[in-house]
This record gives C-alpha cells, structure tokens and sequence, in this order.
C-alpha cells in the first residue's frame, strides 16, 4: 500500500525554523518527484517545492526561495523540507505528495496522485 506520512509540524516563533518530514512506504521514493504544498487558514492550496524523480533537481516557489530547502534521504525513504527564516505567513497545513509531473506541471495538485495526510506549522510569536 502506498503511503506518505507528513510529519514534523509545530509552533515556533517567527524567525525560527522547522524541519518536515515526509516518509514514504510501498513505493520508491526517489522513482518520483516529491512536493510540498501548503494551505493557509482561508486561502485555497498552493504549491511550495518540488524535487523532481531521478536526479536532485529542486524548485521553490518565490515566497520561500532562499530560506526553504527541499531534499530527500534515499536509505530512509523519507524526503524533507527544511524550512528557516520563518514568517507568519508561512502559517499553514503542510502536505507532500507524489507523481511524475512534467516541468512545467510541478504547481499543479492534480499530477501528484497520493497525498500525506499534512502537518500544522503555526508560525506566531
């Protein structure tokens, strides 16, 4: 059975950082592209970075390039997000998922095909 478990979510204060986890099981981890959305209270989701299948090739969204980091352990099976520099309105659901978009589809929700359950990262003095 196919599964991601999103995990590594809580509140830290603005400024801080979190690392998310993202464990994967019945499936390879590094034959597909992995990435990060996030939803915020009252706004619709939105894609945060991508590690595309095969090789290491990152991409981020302009909100979070430059204090977020994307990266996968292979051995674990389990990919990450490392996220620093921490602002209020990184405040959200975080989920990852799996498919094989093309690169020009990496944003869309709808070529990831099986989704962690998502994390709360609360960012609030």
């Amino acid at each position: 059975e196919v599964q991601l478990q999103a995990f590594g979510g809580g509140l830290v204060q603005p400024g801080g950082a979190l690392r998310l986890s993202c464990a994967a099981s019945g499936f390879t981890l590094r034959e597909y592209t992995i990435s990060w959305f996030r939803q915020a209270p009252g706004k619709e989701r939105e894609w945060v970075s991508t590690i595309r299948h095969g090789g290491r090739t990152t991409h981020y969204a302009d909100s979070v390039k430059g204090r977020f980091t994307i990266s996968r352990y292979n051995a674990k099976n389990t990919a990450y997000l490392q996220m620093n520099s921490l602002k209020a309105e990184d405040t959200g659901i975080y989920y990852c998922a799996r498919g094989r978009p093309s690169l020009g589809a990496i944003r869309n929700e709808d070529k990831h095909y099986d989704w962690g359950q998502g994390t709360l990262v609360t960012v609030s003095s």
